[in-house]
This record gives C-alpha cells, structure tokens and sequence, in this order.
C-alpha cells in the first residue's frame, strides 16, 4: 500500500546556519529523513514539483495519481547508462538544493527543478520581491555542484561562470528565466517587476557543494569558498554557500538512486 505523502516531518533536510565572516553566508545540509528525501526526489521526477512545493509549505496532502509511462521515463532519468552517474547525481543534489532552499525560505519564489539531466540553463533561481510583491529586489542565481573535488570545481567552473554573469553575460538568459517564473504568479506585473534585474546588485548568488572531510567546519569552509566576495562584489547577502557533506559521494547517490526508483515503482502501483 502506498504511503502517505504527508506526513509529521515533512522536510527530509536540516539546515545549520553559518556565516565567514564577508566572504559568504548560508547552511550546512543534514538528511534527516532518507525515505521521505526519496519520495520527494520521485516526485518531481514523475512531474509532480508542484505537489512537492505545496508539502514543503506545509500542505497535508496525499500521493498524487501517476501513469506507468512516466513512471518510465523518471527510471530512466535515474539509471545510470555507462559508467558515468555524474549527470544523474547533479539532477538529484538540484533537487536536494531545491528542497533546501524551500526550508530556508518558506513560500519563496523559487523555479522548479529542470527535468533534463545536461540543461544548460541555471540550475536554479529564487526571486525576491518588494514588500507590495510588484518589483524584484533580487534574483538569486543557484549553482549546483554534486563533485569529488569541490575547491578544484568551485575555482575552475563556479567563478568564472559567477564572473561572467557580473558582467552582463547571459543577461537574455536571466531575463527570459526571472519572466517566466514571475508569470507563475497572475497577481505580478513581469514587465515592471523585471525592470531592474540588469542591475548588479539584484543578482545574487547561491552555490551548493557536495563536501568532504577537508571541508568541514569554518577553516574548511573558508577555504572552499575562498575568492567569493572577489568575484561577486559588494553586501554578503548577495553570496550564499550551501554544503552538504558527504564522504562517499557516489556510493551515497548510488543508493538514493536506488530508493528513488523503489518510491516511483510504489508510487505507480494500484492501492490494495
């Protein structure tokens, strides 16, 4: 019989708070609950993202109904064809940082995860809005990193790309992306809420890392992030790091994998 969707704890991460001082702020990741992660993972790679918000922001709610075929297709995302699960496990931590950023922000505006393992699009994006909800103050952009090498990641790809949106690349992109999700929400007005997101300013960041035992605890943290308030100028907040740690990254994804596709499976089955 499928479970409950809801349930008592309906956040399968933890959040611990950390700030080094102006390099960046944000939370260190713990699982709290591997099964409810899991079913939440399977979710949205059944399409259901929408449902899964709505749990996160504290709606009781039962298990949707799902069809074979897209039970298919969500296995498929989620098997590993050769020997390289990269592209697996970086959609699965966007999801674990989707999910992490619904905890650290209750009821923000945050676009659900891509359903395609090699977008090239932002990993993810967060609005912030004005207080009357007509203009946004910040357009957070995520980079998602699951990785075996995370200051070697973070120096060779993170910066340069946080770099290049400073100044000006991919402005179309960020523009196309901050309207769409605004016409998400039918009270806005996308053409006057996104009449500053080219300022510098507005756009912020937010970077998540998979993490080991070098990087533990602030020295280790200071060191990952280190070169931060360098590449993106100006107030800490617009610099958030986020660190889940992990010390066998993919056996660890392996084996989520695996409970991903048992939720899917259980999912689709007929209640008896």
């Amino acid at each position: 019989m499928r479970k409950s969707f809801a349930t008592a704890r309906q956040m399968p991460i933890n959040l611990t708070p950390f700030t080094l001082g102006t390099i960046c702020f944000g939370n260190s990741w713990e699982v709290a609950d591997e099964e409810l992660l899991a079913q939440q993972i399977a979710s949205v790679a059944l399409g259901q993202s929408r449902h899964v918000e709505r749990v996160l922001a504290g709606a009781q709610l039962g298990p949707t109904p799902n069809i074979a075929s897209a039970a298919t297709a969500a296995i498929a995302m989620l098997t590993v064809a050769g020997d390289d699960p990269s592209h697996r496990d970086g959609w699965m931590f966007q999801v674990m940082s989707w999910i992490a950023a619904h905890r650290a922000t209750p009821g923000a505006l945050i676009r659900a995860p891509q359903m395609q393992l090699a977008d090239k699009g932002f990993d993810g994006l967060q609005l912030r809005l004005s207080n009357d909800n007509q203009v946004v103050t910040a357009a957070v952009i995520f980079e998602d990193k699951a990785t075996s090498n995370p200051r070697n990641t973070i120096r060779d790809d993170v910066w340069p790309e946080f770099s290049r949106l400073e100044h000006g690349g991919r402005d179309n992109l960020l523009t196309a992306e901050v309207v769409a999700l605004l016409q998400t929400q039918p009270a806005l007005d996308p053409e006057r809420a996104i009449q500053n997101v080219i300022w510098q300013a507005v756009r912020h960041y937010r970077l998540s890392v998979t993490v080991g035992a070098t990087n533990q605890g602030d020295h280790g943290r200071q060191r990952l992030f280190r070169g931060y308030d360098t590449i993106a100028v100006g107030p800490v907040d617009r610099r958030r790091g986020e660190v889940f740690e992990i010390p066998d990254l993919r056996t660890w994804m392996a084996q989520l994998a695996v409970e991903v596709i048992r939720s899917i499976q259980e999912m689709v089955a007929p209640d008896v």
